[in-house]
């Protein structure tokens, strides 16, 4: 395998899973293009990875904007060379029952969460595929797999990505093309968006545990980039066990997160009325959150589903991912019955 330094982009690199996975290619020697909103969030994340031994190149952008997008990537092939790895993270979302969020609101989730991925995946084609090479990376979630309560348009947006890459995967497949596109479908992560994402909840939203820190998240994408061919990754043995639990029993799912679902992403504080709200302007323009949400003291550092999959090949994986998911299913059987 290649181990010299790549150009990689990162969209939604000013905080969370965005921001770990470009420290972790900083460390690799790698240089970052780093795409985000928040001009102050943006010049922290630059600066991590400039103190871990990459190069940074932090541009302001939003994604929901395809121009900007592909004079983003212009920029970078300008400044830093040919882009070689291009990882989709950025998002917004709205914490709301279905009813209570606006026609307007939705769109927007829809244009930043999906558009955005499939705008920054357009501008990255069309550099790699007259090249012949280069790597695509979808940062998913479990939820592209499993809609649950209060998330209806990110989970909406979840789901496009999974179907999008899909369709593109088959066509880069038909063309025998070099570049290579994989998917990483993540399970609840300690990231800011808990503190800046637009909420009607009445009190304060965390995700579902078990929660994982975005380093671990990271560290699935780091790989995958480094091994494309597999058409996907999951990262956590709870992603493990809510996919398998979903292909299994869908219907005793959809009554379990009925159940327990909006209880389980709420915790017992009253949500912040002065809280941001990233929806329509960026919540770090002057203030930079990290890559941290605040449930550290909650969180797990490692993952050893995700270890198993690196290190031991598919069987092992797909065994304790098995055995996860059996677990789960034996879980939601007897709640359900409660």
């Amino acid at each position: 395998m290649d181990t010299s330094p790549r150009v990689v982009v990162v969209t939604g690199a000013s905080g969370g899973i965005g921001r770990a996975s470009a420290i972790a290619f900083a460390k690799q020697g790698d240089a970052v293009a780093l795409l985000a909103r928040g001009e102050a969030g943006l010049a922290a994340a630059a600066a991590d990875v400039e103190s871990f031994g990459g190069t940074a190149l932090a541009i302001p952008v939003d994604v929901c904007d395809a121009q900007a997008v592909d004079a983003a990537a212009e920029r970078v092939e300008r400044e830093l060379g040919p882009i070689d790895v291009w990882v989709n993270v950025a998002f917004t979302s709205v914490f709301a029952r279905f009813g209570d969020i606006q026609p307007d609101e939705f769109k927007r989730v829809t244009e930043v969460a999906y558009l955005g991925y499939v705008y920054g995946t357009m501008s990255a084609l069309r550099r790699m595929k007259p090249r012949n090479r280069g790597t695509i990376v979808q940062v998913g979630s479990a939820l592209a797999y499993r809609g649950i309560p209060l998330q209806s348009a990110y989970c909406g947006a979840k789901h496009a990505i999974q179907g999008f890459n899909e369709s593109l995967r088959t066509e880069l497949l038909h063309e025998r093309s070099g570049v290579k596109t994989t998917m990483v479908q993540m399970p609840a992560v300690n990231t800011p968006q808990f503190s800046w994402v637009l909420s009607r909840l009445p009190h304060q939203a965390q995700p579902v545990p078990p929660i994982y820190q975005p380093e671990v998240a990271a560290q699935g994408v780091v790989y995958a980039a480094a091994h494309p061919r597999r058409r996907e990754y999951w990262v956590g043995g709870s992603t493990a066990a809510t996919l398998i639990a979903n292909a299994l029993a869908p219907g005793l799912l959809d009554r379990y997160l009925a159940k327990t679902g909006f209880k389980a992403q709420q915790t017992r504080d009253r949500r912040d009325p002065d809280q941001p709200a990233n929806l329509w302007k960026p919540a770090d323009t002057t203030k930079d959150f990290g890559t941290h949400g605040i449930f550290d003291s909650r969180s797990i550092s490692r993952s050893y589903q995700l270890i198993a999959s690196h290190h031991h090949g598919l069987t092992a994986a797909a065994t304790g991912a098995l055995l996860a998911s059996a677990a789960a299913v034996g879980v939601l059987l007897r709640k359900a019955a409660q």
